[in-house]
């Protein structure tokens, strides 16, 4: 069987790796590259704050290519738009003809996504779509990954579950109202160690910090970063990060 040739939208996080553990399984795609979107002047991971030199360290420990999509701190939903495009259809020009994500139930957001790869003849691929996110995370913990909370939202939880390692403690310290894979953006997570790694990411944790978003954040995609407290009209909520240090 002849695979299809396919480009992997990877987070770093826990939703991504998973989702990756079983493309690699099926054996139906050959993952030529995985894409990430880093915040040009801080040089660290959309949304998550992880730092762009972990992110290195894991595509180098999976063993696929990496592939960075630079946006501005703060991009409109324009720019994000045309860098992305350009970004997929020099993939597509390379052979890709899917791209794979790690979203799970958000309705809106797979149908933004599915629009534009349409635009450029790519089509998406969700393998963890409509699976239970309870079931998600206890087959993301049952094979053997590790990751820590990088980024929490204010809205949701407090300061004590950022920097925190899943498991079944934090899962359990979890509100009812948060989804345990943090699929409405509740948290973020960097995942450091699993079975398509092969060894672990070193790091250590640095320091705390809070956040706010200014209001020009697009709704549909990841691609916004973080800015101050101290910036006209914020969010009413903000977000905890925990950084995280490499060790080499």
């Amino acid at each position: 069987m002849i695979k299809q040739q396919a480009i992997f939208n990877w987070s770093g996080g826990k939703d991504s790796a998973l989702s990756l553990y079983k493309i690699l399984q099926s054996q139906e795609y050959d993952v030529n590259c995985l894409l990430t979107s880093i915040n040009e002047e801080y040089r660290r991971i959309s949304m998550h704050g992880v730092r762009e030199e972990l992110l290195i360290q894991q595509a180098k420990s999976i063993g696929i290519s990496l592939v960075k999509m630079y946006l501005p701190e703060m991009p409109t939903m324009e720019i994000y738009e045309d860098v992305m495009k350009a970004t997929l259809t020099d993939l597509k020009n390379q052979g890709a003809t899917a791209s794979i994500f790690g979203d799970i139930f958000l309705e809106d957001l797979r149908l933004y996504r599915e629009n534009k790869l349409s635009e450029i003849a790519l089509k998406g691929v969700f393998p963890l779509w409509k699976i239970p996110t309870k079931d998600i995370i206890k087959e993301f913990l049952d094979v053997g990954f590790k990751t820590i909370t990088t980024c929490v939202n204010d809205k949701y939880l407090d300061k004590r579950f950022v920097g925190r390692i899943i498991d079944e403690s934090f899962l359990n310290d979890l509100p009812d109202n948060v989804d345990p894979c943090g699929e409405n953006g509740e948290f973020h997570t960097f995942v450091f160690d699993g079975p398509i790694f092969s060894q672990p990411i070193a790091f250590k944790k640095g320091e705390i910090v809070y956040r706010k978003y200014t209001p020009s954040k697009p709704k549909d995609n990841d691609s916004y970063d973080c800015d101050d407290a101290n910036q006209d009209n914020p969010f009413d909520n903000g977000f905890w990060y925990c950084d995280l240090l490499s060790i080499t």
